[in-house]
């Protein structure tokens, strides 16, 4: 990470992970295990399958980690419906929904999520190799971002699922006909989902502007 910055100017931070499929009283010991070393993460996370674990089960460790001021996200809404989603917002009060794309089935859950700019971090390959969806061309982030809901594009694990962030926008370029004006929203969104200060978002959205103003974006299209 300090490479990274250093480098090639790539800010990163570390978000601490429960497994869903482990016992809630495992993700407990490992917060407790990880709070010595509470300023090298900004925050927790729920991983791994979503079926037969909701994230109410984690709510009392969550409740926990929000106590010694730690933002929390969870996967919610990829493999299981949207009851998974409003869980994560209502207990375990999370800051961005991790997938999220099932949210689509539940037109309240869309006008929320629109209202209060929920970020999901969605990631198109992944949910294809998952079978969320069956191809690139079925996939619903263009139409969620036309409904407004701040979607943003991210890689998952790019060594299992078949590609890094460069990937995932080739691939709604070719499976949805992404348009560079909707690249450049998506780039906006995930700028401003980013857990980053105030003044680093203005610089890369300033970076953002000044490639913008400099590309005629017609004729990426």
């Amino acid at each position: 990470m300090k490479d990274a910055q250093a480098q090639w100017g790539i800010s990163s931070q570390l978000i601490l992970c429960f497994l869903r499929h482990l016992s809630a009283e495992t993700a407990m010991v490992t917060l407790e295990a990880a709070l010595p070393y509470r300023e090298h993460f900004i925050g927790v996370g729920l991983d791994s399958s979503e079926v037969g674990h909701p994230p109410e089960k984690f709510k009392a460790v969550f409740e926990r980690a929000l106590k010694e001021g730690l933002l929390t996200v969870a996967h919610a809404g990829e493999e299981r419906p949207p009851d998974y989603i409003w869980q994560a917002l209502d207990l375990l009060k999370v800051s961005r929904i991790d997938h999220g794309v099932r949210c689509a089935e539940d037109d309240l859950l869309v006008k929320r999520l629109v209202e209060s700019r929920m970020p999901l971090t969605v990631c198109p390959l992944s949910n294809v190799r998952l079978c969320v969806f069956h191809e690139m061309g079925d996939h619903n982030i263009l139409s969620l971002l036309e409904r407004g809901v701040r979607v943003t594009v991210n890689s998952d694990d790019p060594a299992y699922f078949g590609g890094y962030m460069n990937e995932n926008f080739l691939a709604l370029h070719e499976g949805l006909q992404l348009s560079a004006q909707q690249a450049v929203t998506l780039v906006r969104n995930g700028i401003d989902a980013s857990f980053i200060s105030d003044a680093r978002r203005q610089a890369l959205h300033a970076e953002l502007d000044a490639y913008v103003k400099g590309v005629d974006l017609s004729s990426l299209n």
